[in-house]
């Protein structure tokens, strides 16, 4: 028998990104996001979903572009870092000794070190209460020729993304492969 947990935001695995935009004054900022996911395949989108009181929140409303850089496990305490300070009075990539790089085609940062990123311009803004989802088109993906697998695709046991759980709040890495999506299900 299930347990009601009540309405929650309990759903696993939840991203770990670096939401990346530059603010009024043109400064590198990013911020760690969990509340977000692919949201369309043609045009390719990502929503990302942002309370107004951060900091990059007015970024993405002002600069209509933001970059996902999604981190590595070896890079989780980075990664943690850009969720613990605020962009309004400290410089995340200098803490951090992480380099902002200029986005090729869209007004945003990423962060260069990271194996895997995404360069987004605003397509959709949604008010949703205590959040505001920014949906946004997937220009380009960029990825470290170490990640790719021998069809040019990331491999994801070579990114080793970080994995989010919002019940107990804790960090978690990938585990092993469990079958081919689209086909072990033809085993039923």
């Amino acid at each position: 028998m299930k347990r009601s947990l009540g309405a929650k935001t309990l759903v696993y695995p939840a991203p770990t990104w670096i939401v990346g935009s530059y603010d009024k004054q043109g400064k590198a900022n990013g911020m760690t996001a969990a509340w977000g996911g692919i949201c369309c395949s043609d045009p390719p989108c990502v929503a990302v979903s942002l309370r107004k009181a951060t900091y990059s929140y007015e970024s993405l409303i002002n600069r209509q572009a933001f970059t996902i850089s999604i981190p590595s496990q070896s890079q989780v305490k980075q990664a943690d870092y850009f969720g613990l300070a605020s962009g309004r009075d400290t410089d995340k990539f200098a803490a951090t000794g992480l380099v902002a790089a200029r986005s090729d085609l869209v007004d945003a940062p990423y962060v260069a070190e990271f194996p895997l990123v995404l360069e987004c311009k605003v397509l959709h803004i949604f008010e949703l209460g205590l959040h505001t989802q920014f949906v946004g088109q997937i220009l380009d993906v960029k990825a470290d020729e170490e990640v790719l697998d021998g069809a040019g695709m990331p491999d994801i046991l070579k990114i080793l993304p970080i994995l989010f759980s919002p019940g107990n709040q804790l960090y978690y890495g990938v585990g092993a492969s469990l079958g081919q999506a689209f086909a072990i299900g033809k085993e039923i």
